[in-house]
């Protein structure tokens, strides 16, 4: 049974769990139950790529997708913050041969966040469906499908 691991930060929380329902849903639009999914929260984006990697290393799932949103403010940490996690996610992909999905938000304003949620620019959607397409491709390299 294939499975799916989703790592969701719960700062920006409101956001954050919007990105959450558009990828749980469409998880469940192409069929996937429950018993596939597993949801992780985490305190911020900063804590994700510990978690996504002991998600991939466990080898239970077969793509794990990150969730978050890290805003710009009146510092350069967001900067920090946002270079980092995209970086770790990354090399954490390569190094586990498990895909991770990279769900994080790095807007300049909240407006521009929240308009990532939902419609055409849902960002949550648009996880879930690379995590579908790289499952299938993993599968299809690996001489599984």
């Amino acid at each position: 049974m294939k499975r799916v691991a989703i790592a969701v930060s719960r700062f920006n929380e409101k956001i954050t769990s919007a990105l959450l329902a558009g990828c749980l849903k469409t998880f469940k639009a192409e069929g996937w139950k429950d018993s596939q999914l597993k949801v992780v929260q985490v305190p911020g984006g900063y804590e994700l790529p510990w978690t996504v990697s002991e998600l991939a290393r466990s080898g239970r799932y077969d793509a794990v997708v990150a969730l978050g949103c890290v805003l710009k403010g009146r510092t350069r940490q967001n900067e920090y913050i946002s270079a980092s996690l995209v970086r770790s996610l990354h090399e954490i992909s390569v190094a586990s041969r498990v895909p991770v999905i990279l769900g994080v938000l790095t807007p300049d304003t909240w407006a521009q966040a929240l308009a990532r949620t939902k419609g055409g620019l849902d960002r949550g959607r648009e996880a879930a469906l690379a995590a579908l397409e790289m499952v299938a491709l993993k599968e299809e390299l690996r001489g599984k499908a």
